[in-house]
């Protein structure tokens, strides 16, 4: 039997969280949630396991699912950990998606505010549900985001 659960947010780790910050609120509306933190302390250290750990960001409500819908919560660390080459196919958290009435006007602000373009953009016709017009963009730091529209 499945516990009880809300989704709540999801984390996103920055080498720079303020610029990764404005770049969510200013190409897809994420709205500020206060306080910002800065977080230390040997109950931070025990709770994320890196010893001396130090973190600092903010959260930011995601568009589309109203004053008490899940953030997008954007951390630095201080020391900050390796970064990883990211692809679409590697294991773990993949991207993070958005429905947009404009696939091609989404990917073309990504573009111009500091993301780059990971693939094409495709119209894949799904069974039963119509046809989604997909792309995948990311973010100035490298992290994957899916623009979606469908017709029927």
């Amino acid at each position: 039997m499945p516990i009880e659960a809300k989704y709540v947010h999801t984390n996103l780790i920055a080498r720079d969280w303020r610029r990764l910050a404005d770049f969510y609120q200013n190409i897809l509306g994420c709205v500020p949630v206060p306080p910002e933190r800065d977080l230390s302390g040997p109950a931070l250290e025990a709770t994320t396991g890196v010893p001396g750990a130090r973190i600092s960001g903010m959260h930011l409500r995601l568009p589309g699912c109203g004053d008490s819908g899940p953030t997008l919560e954007i951390f630095q660390y201080d020391p900050q950990g390796p970064s990883a080459p990211r692809s679409a196919n590697r294991q773990g958290f993949g991207h993070i998606a958005f429905l947009v009435p404009n696939v091609a006007a989404a990917r073309d602000a990504v573009l111009a505010a500091g993301g780059w373009a990971v693939g094409e953009t495709v119209a894949l016709p799904v069974a039963g549900a119509g046809v989604v017009t997909v792309v995948y963009v990311t973010d100035p730091e490298g992290n994957i985001i899916e623009f979606q529209s469908w017709t029927p």
